[in-house]
């Protein structure tokens, strides 16, 4: 008898079961901040064509990376502490890390472009403007 179950098992906060709905609050407030806060920078820097530069492109593509790693991430979280789900298969739970690690890393690469146009800004400060161009 052989039995193939791919599933995890979640336990939230272990010893604290009785305060899972209390922990909802403030990881529900993230959830609601970091979407509305990141919608906000995107549609602010497309509405205004004078931010259509290359930091503010870099800050929008901070703030979407920030968006597509909360999606991925609290929703289980929420989850767990609300409708005390406790499994989670294990396709579901791959694509949650595949998703993690990659908007992770684009986040770290963006962080490491931004820190290069402020060093070519700071270090060639009179070449910026035709070292880095719109269409680089």
């Amino acid at each position: 008898n052989s039995s193939h179950v791919l599933a995890f098992l979640l336990a939230g906060i272990p010893g604290m079961a009785r305060f899972h709905r209390w922990v909802f609050i403030p990881f529900g407030l993230m959830y609601l901040i970091a979407m509305l806060g990141n919608g906000i920078i995107l549609l602010v820097v497309r509405a205004h064509h004078s931010l259509h530069e290359p930091m503010y492109y870099f800050l929008s593509m901070l703030a979407t990376t920030d968006l597509g790693l909360t999606l991925s991430t609290l929703p289980t979280v929420l989850c767990v502490f609300w409708f005390h789900t406790r499994e989670i298969s294990f396709p579901v739970c791959l694509a949650q890390m595949f998703f993690i690690h990659a908007f992770s890393f684009m986040e770290s690469s963006v962080l490491l472009a931004m820190a290069f146009d402020r060093y070519v800004a700071v270090c060639f400060p009179l070449r910026y403007s035709s070292i880095l161009t719109g269409a680089r």
